[in-house]
């Protein structure tokens, strides 16, 4: 039945800078009355290959991911992170960092306050956020990573609606020799701040070599890894890699996903995107689509003609953002409806 869902929907449609600053305004509290998401599940643990809620419960989050802050900055803010909290049922969102082309290595602060906006927005609606270090070549930028997440990590490390993403996609370099001392060196910043919250490293080869974390993982407790992939280019082959790893136990976080060609743009291939569905529900993988903008490729889930922040009607959504908002309302709705 799961195979047919995504067709069904588819018929319908090294910089210093300041830290913390505690005079700066913090999040409010959760402004409904009702529970919360993250008041439902607390603080998120890794246990063996699964992410388990503050009872040892498996939990799957599933939401959306805001496009390159550089780019897409205008969706770093309350209004629009509600609507996909009520609109659309995530229970996550991502906050996808740009760190190059005109982003955090240019403009530190700028691009920090759009990240502090999403942060403080997911606080106060009780859902969960990624931060994430958006760099295809971060081992080169290790003390501006540093500071970032120190600067994060001192900021907002006893909430628990945290998750740090390390290095969104690496290119085609050694997690041994590379891409480990690079998240060593970082998550012991984060570690000094906060013991706790959930930390995902990026893999080898655009986060889909994860096979190669195999018997090789980061050492300490609640450390995810990424796995990344866009369903109209990527078929069983790399399915295989993640059920590879995740039966050596590695537990995976699909911090980005798209059902484009692996460039986002392209066709949308409705067999691969409904195998990709099952493979998720399978194996209890939390994750983000990619994503929240209003660009003229196939992975945007708005119309490039769409301008407002929330709000939006199906003539405002890509067939990507249709096919993505229904499938967030039919798995995440029961959830919601229990708070």
């Amino acid at each position: 039945m799961k195979q047919l869902l995504f067709i069904l929907l588819l018929s319908t449609s090294i910089l210093i800078i300041p830290g913390c600053d505690k005079s700066e305004s913090k999040p409010n509290e959760p402004v409904e009355t009702n529970k919360t998401i993250v008041e439902h599940f607390g603080q998120l643990n890794v246990n063996g290959k699964d992410i388990v809620d503050k009872d040892g419960n498996s939990v799957v989050l599933r939401g959306m991911s805001l496009f390159w802050s550089q780019w897409g900055g205008q969706y770093y803010n309350k209004e629009t992170i509600k609507w996909l909290r009520d609109d659309w049922k995530c229970t996550v969102i991502r906050a996808a960092m740009g760190v190059e082309g005109g982003a955090y290595l240019d403009n530190p602060e700028a691009e920090f306050q759009k990240v502090k906006a999403a942060i403080d927005a997911c606080i106060e609606l009780g859902i969960y956020v990624i931060v994430d270090w958006h760099d295809h070549s971060a081992e080169e930028h290790l003390e501006e990573s540093k500071a970032f997440f120190e600067r994060i990590s001192s900021c907002y490390g006893n909430y628990p609606n945290i998750i740090y993403e390390l290095y969104n996609e690496p290119l085609n370099v050694s997690w041994n020799d590379v891409l480990k001392p690079y998240h060593e060196e970082v998550i012991s910043v984060i570690r000094t701040n906060d013991p706790n919250n959930i930390i995902v490293a990026g893999t080898p080869n655009w986060s889909q070599d994860v096979e190669d974390v195999i018997d090789n993982k980061l050492v300490g407790s609640n450390i995810a890894y990424s796995f990344h992939f866009y369903s109209s280019t990527h078929k069983q082959e790399l399915r295989d890699k993640a059920i590879q790893a995740i039966n050596a136990g590695i537990p995976l976080f699909v911090t980005e996903w798209g059902m484009s060609e692996a460039n986002g743009n392209g066709i949308i291939d409705n067999a691969s995107l409904n195998e990709w569905a099952d493979f998720l529900e399978a194996y209890n993988l939390s994750w983000c689509n990619w994503s929240i903008v209003n660009k003229d490729e196939t992975s945007a889930a708005l119309l490039p003609t769409t301008s407002s922040l929330s709000g939006w009607s199906e003539s405002d959504l890509s067939v990507s953002g249709k096919i993505i908002r229904d499938y967030l309302r039919l798995m995440n709705s029961e959830l919601f409806d229990l708070l």
